[in-house]
């Protein structure tokens, strides 16, 4: 058995690991699950430094990676499918569980919306960079300007992406620059907010275990589903500039439009983040922004004056502030065992960025200067995402009331549940009763 003063019992019992904490109010748990003042203190210090450590350098990453992939919208409107003979339908997230080891569900949302910003960051000052090189070194030593672009950049990411390996900090028990108070309240403040330990039982088959739990969870399969809806919708994204190009400027002009937009949003999901943060809710931030979107692909279809089509494109980036909430509603529905966490977020990433591999294909030359068909499955696929947000809704909800049901009734307890109130007993500094009943009283973000 987990515990010695349990090898009497044949079945151990909500009853017997509860005791007299089992009359325990709400108030009550929440007085368990909180900080010490010093901890808190502590705290503070801890979120800085992660902010001031971590942030910056996935930023810069994400950063780096997104101005790579623009180069391919910023180098076809400098001649290089010609230069190629390829035509655009002939081409081809760790992080937010590593984000999800340092911060709780609370703080993940606008911490992911900080990371995202370095793709929104890419899209603003990425093509105006572009612009500059496109135009100052078209056939310098013989090379094309788009060949210039994939030169200087692409230099400039391997270096940091090598710099990145030895400075970026695994997880909080493995960084040395935490002091052994900052590391306890780094695993504490996370094990109240899960009520359980974030931990892995040992062994070479929690991974497997885990991917075993995360197939088998639906939560996996619509936030799968529904993130494969925002990033086809959103792969406009990598054809900005050829949107852009239809409003009958020079190259370089279209290049320079695309960072207003880019600029706004990027301020505007700040916003978004703090107030979603704030109100503890996932579910209407996630919705409103795609009636928004919708209206914006709908008048850059409809439409051929530059004001209302160039004030569309303002609209449709209303999509990545959804990105960030879609991260943390990501984190906050699949918790806990990190196992199930890991697993559940490759599978929806793979899923999720399958959408890449089939939307250049809708962005025809054929179509331009509308894309009526490109923007026509955006809205379809906003539409899925919408479904799959409601569905999501239904279901936490459902899944909080059984939890409310179930907080007052005698449950049996396995070996293996006793040895994880064990170890989140350990580390939030309680009696194994007192964690039980913290355990009990969690309920999922919505």
């Amino acid at each position: 058995m987990a515990d010695d003063k349990f090898d009497h019992v044949d079945v151990v019992r909500d009853h017997d690991v509860l005791g007299d904490k089992a009359t325990m109010t709400r108030e009550d748990v929440m007085h368990f699950g909180a900080l010490t003042p010093e901890e808190l203190e502590i705290e503070k210090k801890l979120q800085r430094k992660i902010d001031m450590r971590i942030m910056p350098m996935v930023v810069l990453v994400y950063l780096m990676n997104y101005i790579d992939r623009n180069n391919y919208a910023a180098a076809r409107l400098q001649g290089l499918e010609e230069d190629l003979g390829l035509k655009g339908d002939q081409y081809q997230l760790g992080v937010l569980f590593y984000l999800s080891k340092w911060y709780t569900k609370k703080e993940l949302n606008l911490r992911m919306s900080i990371f995202y910003s370095g793709s929104l960051i890419s899209g603003a000052f990425g093509n105006l960079i572009a612009a500059g090189i496109l135009k100052g070194l078209a056939g310098k030593r013989g090379i094309s300007a788009w060949q210039w672009l994939y030169i200087i950049e692409g230099v400039i990411t391997i270096a940091i992406g090598i710099l990145i390996m030895f400075v970026l900090p695994d997880f909080p028990d493995t960084w040395k620059s935490l002091s052994p108070e900052m590391k306890h309240v780094a695993n504490r403040r996370l094990a109240i907010e899960a009520a359980e330990a974030d931990v892995d039982e040992a062994g070479a088959m929690s991974q497997v275990r885990g991917l075993k739990l995360a197939l088998t969870d639906s939560s996996t399969y619509m936030l799968a589903i529904a993130y494969m809806a925002i990033t086809g919708a959103a792969g406009f994204q990598n054809f900005f500039p050829t949107l852009t190009g239809t409003l009958g400027y020079s190259r370089i002009i279209s290049l320079l439009l695309c960072a207003p937009p880019y600029v706004f949003i990027f301020f505007y999901s700040f916003i978004h983040s703090v107030i979603s943060d704030r109100m503890g809710n996932r579910f209407w931030f996630f919705m409103y922004p795609i009636p928004v979107t919708i209206v914006g692909w709908v008048i850059f279809m409809t439409t051929d004056s530059f004001g209302p089509r160039y004030f569309s494109l303002f609209l449709m980036v209303f999509i990545f502030a959804m990105n960030g909430t879609c991260y943390a509603w990501i984190a906050g529905a699949i918790p806990r065992p990190p196992a199930k966490r890991a697993a559940a977020y490759a599978f929806i990433n793979s899923i999720g960025n399958s959408a890449s591999i089939w939307t250049p294909f809708t962005y025809r030359t054929q179509d331009k200067p509308h894309y009526r068909l490109a923007l026509g499955i955006c809205i379809g696929l906003q539409v899925v995402a919408a479904s799959m947000g409601l569905a999501m809704r239904i279901k936490l909800t459902r899944q909080n009331k059984r939890l409310e049901r179930l907080e007052d009734e005698d449950q049996p307890l396995s070996e293996r549940d006793l040895k994880k109130l064990q170890k989140t007993a350990e580390i939030e500094g309680i009696d194994v009763a007192a964690a039980r009943r913290l355990q009990k009283g969690y309920r999922y973000m919505i």
